[in-house]
């Protein structure tokens, strides 16, 4: 099956696991603010987009509990272990955010939900085995096992959540948010490094020692 092929595809996967961590690290800041009670906009409340925001802002717990959906969800996107049940409470996230920038009318920012619809739609396909059993009445629906994430990449993505939510909890200067941005390089180039070398490894082993 062409699904098969393509899951299996080793950069097909790579490009699975950064879509997560990429997903994930947009909600990080959206998220964290709604979380500790903080306006996510100054837009006044004469203008749509201001009055709307303001209304959310002033439910309260609710406006909390977005925050927490937000950072839920992308934290277990990143973790890559628990990437399907997270990208399921995102893809709920994100269809109504695009919905409001679009009916809103937010000038570009209707442009950047819909991609990140459509990613979390790409993701939702990639885990089709996953989630075909919700949607199926066979008494013994069959699973196919296909290659996840390593332990390494789960890791690697707790990594990036710790580094990006401390931009956001914490106040840092032109120095030490240049120290953050560093490491969050640092922790890309080592982990891909260290990814491709594994696979040139094992590509080698298995030409050594076909199967």
């Amino acid at each position: 099956m062409k699904y098969e092929k393509l899951r299996e595809n080793r950069f097909n996967r790579w490009v699975i696991i950064h879509l997560r961590y990429l997903l994930g690290v947009a909600f990080i800041p959206s998220g964290y603010t709604k979380l500790i009670g903080n306006r996510f906009t100054q837009i006044s409340t004469d203008h749509p987009i201001g009055y709307f925001f303001e209304g959310l802002y002033q439910s309260g717990f609710y406006y909390n509990f977005i925050g927490y959906a937000q950072l839920l969800a992308g934290f277990l996107l990143m973790t890559q272990r628990l990437a399907t049940l997270g990208n399921l409470i995102y893809f709920s996230l994100i269809v109504n955010i695009c919905i409001i920038t679009i009916s809103l009318s937010f000038k570009g920012t209707w442009l950047i939900t819909s991609l990140m619809l459509f990613a979390s739609t790409v993701l939702l396909i990639w885990d089709y085995q996953k989630i075909k059993p919700l949607f199926s009445y066979q008494a013994t629906p069959t699973f196919i096992l296909h290659t996840e994430p390593s332990v390494f990449w789960q890791i690697t993505g707790l990594v990036y959540f710790l580094l990006f939510i401390s931009c956001s909890i914490f106040d840092f200067n032109a120095a030490s948010g240049g120290i953050i941005i560093g490491l969050i390089f640092i922790t890309f180039s080592v982990s891909n490094t260290i990814s491709y070398q594994k696979n040139k490894k094992n590509a080698n082993d298995n030409k050594a020692f076909p199967q």
